[in-house]
């Protein structure tokens, strides 16, 4: 049984930074694809970024490139979402995905769909 739990979230101001955990298990992971989403309230899920086990081939939303980073420490099993220059429009509800597959395609990578775990979900709030 896949376990995707994440961590990491909770309250920062505008501008600060935080590091959300996604410790997966129940796998080898070597074949998958993580993705981060995010879901404000009243708004539909969005991609925050992925990257794939096999090569660390990374992909991120234009909302996060140049402050956010995806990364993965392979012996834990566990992947990072290092959220730099917070602003306000990031506050959400942060999951973590998983799905098997090396496609690596842009339809494939941000549909929330294509993922078949998911996490429970860490609450990001960003005052401003």
């Amino acid at each position: 049984q896949v376990q995707l739990v994440e961590s990491g979230g909770g309250l920062v101001q505008d501008g600060g930074s935080l590091r959300l955990s996604c410790a997966a298990s129940g796998r080898t992971f070597s074949r998958y694809a993580m993705g981060w989403f995010r879901q404000a309230p009243g708004k539909e899920r969005e991609f925050v970024a992925a990257m794939r086990w096999s090569d660390s081939r990374t992909y991120y939303a234009d909302s996060a490139k140049g402050r956010f980073t995806i990364s993965s420490d392979a012996a834990k099993n566990t992947v990072y979402l290092q959220m730099n220059s917070l602003k306000s429009e990031d506050t959400a509800v942060y999951y973590c995905a998983a799905r098997y597959g090396s496609s690596w395609s842009g339809y494939t990578i941000t549909t929330p769909d294509e993922y078949v775990y998911w996490g429970q979900g860490t609450q990001v709030t960003v005052s401003s």
